[in-house]
């Protein structure tokens, strides 16, 4: 049997323009057409492995923003121009259903399939999506109502979500252990604010989910970021590390760099190092979780840590760093030969084990995000 981590030269090239077009002939319909709810409205939170809706699967909020910003950065890049009226379809839906159908501030976690509040807690993850979504609808059109939206949700987080010991409660009501999953969202939102409305004050934002990352999420002895700590951000032992997050850390550096002109190579480089300790040795992609040792906790392997990996590299070739490039373009490779490669068109795997068995029956729309977040960053870069 050849060994699955094997990359041929031919496959490398075109990779980027081969994923392109899955998006945009495959993804893009699919998700709009067999992945929107024509008769309650919303995207549909998964479909079966045959392609057809879980119509009676509950609607994640996030799921929702995420669609959003999929069909909103579909239109700003060109891609596919009918994914700006998909978009605030979906942004209608979300603002009607989801924002404060209780009366409270902020918005709900959960819908049910007929857009009624299932669970109703102000999660801090949820909100991240959301700020991302709004910031790149706005982007489209600079409407002023969209940037009313981001405002008022800017209001929640700085009135009900802030913590005392830093960054933001884990949700309304306060949960632990705390995540650096949030703020690391969080982070990521704020820049795409910065993107769209080129208001200085997101840079400022921003400025203080690094201050977080340097201070609290990231151990600089051990060059690993950790997952979950207690309130006063104490680490949890033992610490868990998942290789995606370093991963994603990078190109958010990155981002942060490029709006911001504070170097973060040293820290994107030790990241990177991190996340290529935990690797499967058949097929090279990341697994699911490791320690601060360099050990492997879960050998399973989802999908989204290979988009990750992906943009790392492609945050690091847009550094300029001699074979970062050639990396990205096999990370694609990995992406598009073992969780791409679906019969459903435009679906995908999002999880195998550690013998390459496939361990979740559905397409989940949650990896949209990932995926098309993955190949955009790659034409931007690695096409130019």
């Amino acid at each position: 049997m050849a060994d699955e981590n094997i990359i041929q030269a031919d496959e490398t090239t075109g990779v980027v323009a081969r994923l392109k077009a899955r998006m945009i002939e495959d993804a893009f319909p699919l998700w709009s057409s067999v992945g929107w709810d024509s008769a309650s409205g919303g995207f549909i939170d998964r479909l079966h492995r045959d392609g057809t809706a879980d119509t009676a699967a509950p609607r994640r909020v996030f799921v929702q923003a995420r669609q959003i910003w999929c069909y909103a950065k579909a239109a700003q890049m060109g891609w596919y121009p009918q994914g700006r009226a998909i978009a605030l379809k979906g942004l209608e839906h979300l603002l009607a259903k989801a924002k404060a159908p209780d009366g409270k501030p902020g918005y709900v976690h959960r819908l049910t399939p007929d857009g009624a509040a299932l669970d109703s807690r102000r999660d801090a993850y949820d909100h991240a999506f959301i700020l991302s979504a709004l910031a790149t609808v706005y982007a489209l059109d600079q409407d002023a109502q969209i940037r009313g939206e981001i405002d008022a949700l800017l209001a929640f987080l700085d009135g009900h979500l802030r913590s005392p010991h830093g960054g933001v409660h884990e949700s309304l009501p306060v949960s632990l252990p705390r995540r650096q999953n949030p703020h690391m969202h969080l982070f990521e939102a704020m820049i795409a604010c910065f993107d769209a409305t080129h208001d200085l004050s997101f840079q400022n934002r921003a400025g203080e989910f690094f201050a977080l990352f340097l201070a609290n999420l990231y151990d600089k002895r051990k060059c690993a970021l950790g997952e979950y700590f207690e309130e006063d951000w104490s680490k949890i032992e033992p610490v868990s590390v998942e290789a995606g997050h370093q991963a994603e850390w990078v190109w958010l550096l990155k981002g942060f760099e490029r709006i911001t002109g504070c170097p973060t190579g040293t820290r994107r480089a030790e990241l990177l190092a991190t996340a290529l300790r935990h690797r499967d040795a058949a097929t090279g992609c990341l697994v699911d979780e490791g320690d601060d040792a360099g050990n492997i906790r879960r050998a399973t392997r989802r999908l989204w840590p290979q988009t990750e990996i992906a943009k790392a590299w492609i945050a690091q070739a847009e550094s300029g760093e001699a074979g970062a490039a050639e990396e990205a373009r096999a990370a694609l490779v990995r992406l598009e030969r073992h969780y791409l490669s679906h019969p459903v068109r435009g679906g995908w795997y999002d999880q195998f084990d550690s013998d390459g068995k496939s361990l979740i029956d559905t397409i989940p729309a949650s990896s949209f995000y990932h995926v098309l977040c993955a190949v955009t960053e790659a034409e931007q870069v690695l096409e130019n």
